[in-house]
């Protein structure tokens, strides 16, 4: 198959580089299912930036797609060094995906870091576009070369590219009034542009992006613009890319919509307005900021249309101290952190759970323990969510399984926070936060009714008559107490950490009243209504059960898909309330041999599992700092099968 392929700056008759026309070049057009690209350079190369853009013009193409920021857990460290590589990987298919992708069909390589750093993840036979430019013999020596990796045959098994990208780069933008440092800099955009050509993306969004971005400098954006043409030109001039790839747009995998790409923390974002919303109550977010969760800070400051309030906090104590306060005023409140973050704010979500107040807590996990890896992923939070506090202090727990489920995960988190009058944790991580894929915005009436009712006047009557106002007096169905707005009269109440009398809420330290309370708030908890748990067993006749919660839900599913292709019978069902759990969980568990559960932990879940049900459940398990790869899943899932 082949097909003529213009330049950006299209012409009937040939590309445009500058004032120079070139003929139009005939080349070979390869169609692919699907290509997993990694960019990789130094963490002051824009490998995040390119690959964004890069994913934005794949979602507008219509490709389903999935991607993987990697980021350096240093802020900054030394240029050139194996701890400073970023990455962004993305997966992109005509077809449903789920995952990153395992291994990189193409590796763009900045610098010798980046090709070490990320060599070992490379099948043979891939594609590796490296800057040969960056290649000195004191950049190779500073990662361990002790020769050029592009000379001693290392890389036979390769489909190498060499191209001095940074030359190329500078050369292209010399008739700008920039130096060669800040030209340098626009090499990203030349790489982009190359790879744009290769897989046949849409440009004009890439374009527009950069007018819109350097707006206030725009000899920058026209310097971008122009390095990221020339990449282009350079793939459809140069002999050394005789070929290009067209992924066709995945029409059959998504429901008739409006979509559009967005991250985890994106979603969760707009989640939690759109739960305001619904709700008809103010959004209050008191925060501190901490990778990987400040994102949602950022966006939530820019939606004061919506009625959103942003409070940025001197610490994690009083973030969650302000958003406490707003719930007894009356918001939808919200605070936002990593898991140092959770360890700090136990004692306020301690006082939410006596106050019996709604209130979010969201969680985007990342490796432990202290600071641990602020910029990795990890699922390890779970048993500090339903036992990290003092005393017996129960609350709900909630975890999305895809970047775009973070949006109705944070609906269903108010759902539980409004209607049982309790703060809820809702588990997310740094793959979901940071990952990205394509999300049908839902219609308004789609999204759940949240209105609550306040308290209004007196709910109690005593033994002479009297109509009193008891802030301890629940709610039979849920056992909610009522929510008073502060300043309505006659419906003042006493609040603090003291344990309270059951009704009136006056402090109360009888015994009695004591151990009545506890199992009351455990008794609302246990409660609280959440959907059975379904299960995919397609054949009905397999005897393993994958049983999954939160990030892993993409590697499992393409890990049982994969085995179900082998003609092996496993069933699989993934869990998104984890306190409680859905009432037929133990049924459910009881109809298979094996339980296997895969978690970035050490079995966290699976320890839950075989206290609450005496499930000898096996774990499967790992804590690197990444997602699972489907393949080790499936590996060890067949291992499960047959053992």
């Amino acid at each position: 198959m082949t097909s003529q392929v213009s330049s950006p700056a299209e012409h009937a008759d040939g590309a445009v580089v500058g004032e120079q026309r070139k003929p139009a070049r005939v080349k070979e057009t390869r169609r692919l299912d699907r290509v997993i690209i990694r960019f990789a350079g130094d963490s002051g190369d824009g490998m995040q930036l390119t690959g964004d853009r890069f994913t934005s013009e794949t979602a507008s193409f219509g490709n389903d797609l999935s991607t993987l920021p990697n980021f350096p857990a240093e802020i900054r460290a030394p240029a050139g060094t194996l701890p400073g590589v970023s990455s962004f990987q993305l997966h992109f298919a005509d077809h449903d995906i789920l995952t990153p992708g395992d291994a990189p069909n193409v590796l763009v390589a900045m610098n010798p870091a980046a090709l070490k750093a990320n060599i070992g993840d490379v099948p043979r036979g891939a594609e590796i576009i490296v800057n040969t430019d960056e290649f000195t013999k004191r950049a190779m020596a500073k990662v361990g070369y002790a020769a050029s990796p592009l000379e001693d045959g290392s890389l036979d098994g390769y489909a190498v590219h060499p191209v001095p990208l940074t030359t190329m780069t500078v050369e292209a933008l010399k008739e700008f009034e920039l130096s060669r440092k800040e030209a340098e800099r626009s090499k990203n955009m030349f790489a982009l542009g190359l790879l744009s050509w290769m897989y046949h993306r849409p440009t004009e969004g890439t374009e527009k992006f950069l007018q819109t971005k350097f707006a206030k400098k725009p000899e920058i954006a026209a310097a971008n613009i122009a390095a990221f043409r020339a990449g282009w030109n350079f793939g459809e001039t140069t002999e050394d890319f005789a070929v290009s790839y067209e992924v066709a747009p995945a029409a059959k995998t998504f429901p008739t919509g409006t979509y559009r790409n967005i991250s985890g923390n994106l979603a969760l974002s707009y989640g939690l307005i759109a739960a305001s919303k619904q709700a008809d109550l103010p959004l209050y977010l008191g925060s501190y900021p901490i990778t990987p969760a400040s994102d949602i800070l950022h966006e939530l400051s820019k939606h004061k249309n919506f009625g959103v309030r942003t409070f940025q906090a001197e610490d994690e104590i009083a973030g969650i101290g302000a958003a406490l306060g707003a719930a007894f005023g009356g918001s939808l409140a919200v605070t936002t952190t990593s898991g140092p973050g959770v360890a700090l704010k136990s004692e306020t979500i301690g006082l939410a759970v006596s106050l019996e107040l709604p209130l979010l807590v969201i969680d985007i996990q990342r490796g432990g323990p202290s600071t641990g890896l602020p910029t990795k992923t990890e699922q390890a939070d779970l048993l500090q969510a339903m036992y990290g506090r003092n005393g017996e202090a129960p609350v709900p727990v909630v975890a999305p399984c895809t970047p775009t489920d973070c949006f109705d995960a944070a609906l269903e988190a108010a759902r539980i926070a409004l209607t049982y009058r309790t703060p809820v944790l809702l588990l997310s991580d740094g793959y979901l936060a940071n990952g990205s894929e394509p999300w049908r915005i839902p219609e308004v009436d789609e999204l759940p009714d949240l209105r609550v009712q306040f308290a209004q006047g007196p709910n109690h009557t005593l033994d002479d008559g009297t109509e009193v106002f008891w802030p301890y007096k629940r709610d039979p169905g849920t056992l909610a107490r009522p929510w008073a707005i502060p300043g309505t009269p006659g419906l003042e109440h006493r609040i603090g950490g003291i344990e309270k009398q059951d009704g009136t809420g006056n402090i109360s330290y009888d015994p009695a009243n004591h151990d009545f309370m506890v199992r009351t708030r455990q008794a609302k908890i246990d409660g609280i209504d959440v959907p059975d748990i379904e299960v995919d067993d397609p054949s009905g006749e397999a005897d393993t059960l994958v049983l999954g919660w939160g990030s892993t839900y993409g590697p499992i599913t393409a890990a049982v898909r994969r085995l179900r292709a082998a003609g092996e019978n496993i069933a699989q069902a993934h869990l998104r309330h984890l306190n409680p759990f859905p009432r037929n969980l133990g049924a459910v568990l009881g109809r298979y041999e094996k339980v296997v559960i895969p978690e970035m932990n050490l079995g966290q879940l699976a320890t839950l599992v075989r206290a609450k049900y005496l499930v000898d459940a096996h774990s499967y398990n790992q804590v690197n700092g990444m997602p699972f790869k489907a393949e080790q899943l499936a590996t060890a899932l067949k291992e499960a099968i047959d053992g």
